[in-house]
């Protein structure tokens, strides 16, 4: 039958790139790895090492990963083949809504594994750190910050990562006046460093008695977390340790001693704080990590040769440069500045569909890059 002849000749058209994205992966070199890792955690004296078994069971289980999302597409195409085939066959058309919609989701499935050859920075691959801070503008900017906040930790929960608060300070009379976010998993940092920047709302306010229309600004930094593997040197004497109470979300530990540590760089006025931890010096060792990450992540943006050159802090970026709007009120709409993608399905957008924004700018850079080496 015509109808499923179309839908298996569409899925033959995108077999080759199927095919091709096994070697865009690596994935041979990357069954190799997996099994010399797991050669390691065979060998005797394996789990002597607490601290090195840990960084061989993640490596492991992400290299695993990868290897089962392409085998699983694979399933994927064979499954939806068999379908039409199976419709065809019948000639039961009441299969055929099934074989479209199982076509969709493979061609989205595609896309989204295809993107991922696109994360090849040096630090794509690590965990990401989000810092949330509202902008000028008080309770209603505290609140658009938590609804942030929440959004990104929606955004990785369906993407299976672990999402973990490092860091919370409660606003005065709701949301929140900074956080910051950890989000475990391969490439989360190659996906979610296109989310830093401003990020405009346009709402009338719950705090507004009048129901006037309010525009709120809040930033988010993103920054790679990185590992004892990677070597940053930082003076000691350049950095000045407070300890606090914790406050915000935290259990019943909260607020019973001064746990909660802030670190300051001097020379460039960089505070990074963590308070979840059950110890000062587990919260000092995170702040440690999230002060090194965020040394690399202004290096590498302003392409300095070494921590040392760094001037200062780049502050909070100026409101008038943001890099998305939401807007609830007189319409709904969700715009990226920098890519002109955008959505109307605004509640789905604050419960982490994120996606399309992402890949819309992984494309983007795709795209200058290979304009430039036409250029050059």
């Amino acid at each position: 039958m015509l109808q499923f002849e179309e839908v298996r000749q569409a899925l033959t058209d995108l077999e080759p790139e199927l095919r091709d994205l096994a070697d865009a992966l690596g994935l041979e070199k990357t069954k190799e790895e997996i099994e010399k890792l797991e050669q390691q955690a065979a060998a005797p004296g394996f789990w002597d090492d607490l601290e090195n078994t840990q960084k061989v069971l993640q490596r492991t289980s992400a290299l695993k990963s990868k290897v089962e999302r392409y085998n699983k597409l694979c399933g994927q195409f064979d499954d939806t083949m068999a379908l039409a085939d199976m419709g065809d066959e019948a000639e039961d058309l009441s299969i055929l809504p099934e074989a479209q919609e199982e076509l969709e989701s493979f061609k989205s499935n595609l896309e989204a594994l295809r993107l991922t050859t696109l994360l090849t920075g040096e630090y794509d691959s690590k965990n990401a750190i989000l810092t949330f801070h509202a902008g000028a503008g008080g309770t209603e900017a505290q609140d658009w910050a938590e609804m942030l906040y929440r959004m990104y930790n929606r955004w990785g929960e369906r993407h299976g990562f672990q999402v973990k608060t490092l860091d919370y300070l409660d606003g005065e009379e709701a949301g929140l006046k900074s956080a910051t976010l950890l989000i475990e998993g391969e490439n989360a940092y190659g996906f979610l460093k296109s989310e830093a920047g401003v990020h405009r709302l346009v709402r009338v306010s719950p705090f507004d008695s009048s129901g006037r229309r309010h525009t709120s600004f809040a930033s988010l930094e993103v920054m790679p977390e990185i590992d004892d593997t990677i070597e940053v040197e930082i003076d000691p004497a350049d950095i000045k340790m407070d300890v606090y109470r914790a406050s915000g979300a935290g259990g019943q530990k909260v607020n019973k001693t001064s746990s909660a540590v802030r670190l300051t760089h001097i020379p460039t006025g960089i505070v990074v704080a963590c308070q979840v931890e059950r110890s000062q010096y587990q919260n000092r060792d995170v702040a440690m990590r999230m002060l090194k990450s965020k040394l690399i992540e202004i290096k590498e943006r302003e392409h300095l040769d070494k921590i040392s050159d760094i001037k200062g802090e780049q502050k909070e970026i100026a409101w008038g440069s943001q890099i998305r709007s939401y807007v609830f009120m007189p319409y709904t709409l969700v715009k990226d500045h920098r890519t002109g993608y955008e959505s109307g399905n605004i509640n789905a957008v604050m419960d982490g569909d994120l996606d399309g924004f992402i890949n819309a700018y992984l494309k983007a850079g795709s795209i200058n890059a290979i304009t430039e080496d036409v250029e050059d």
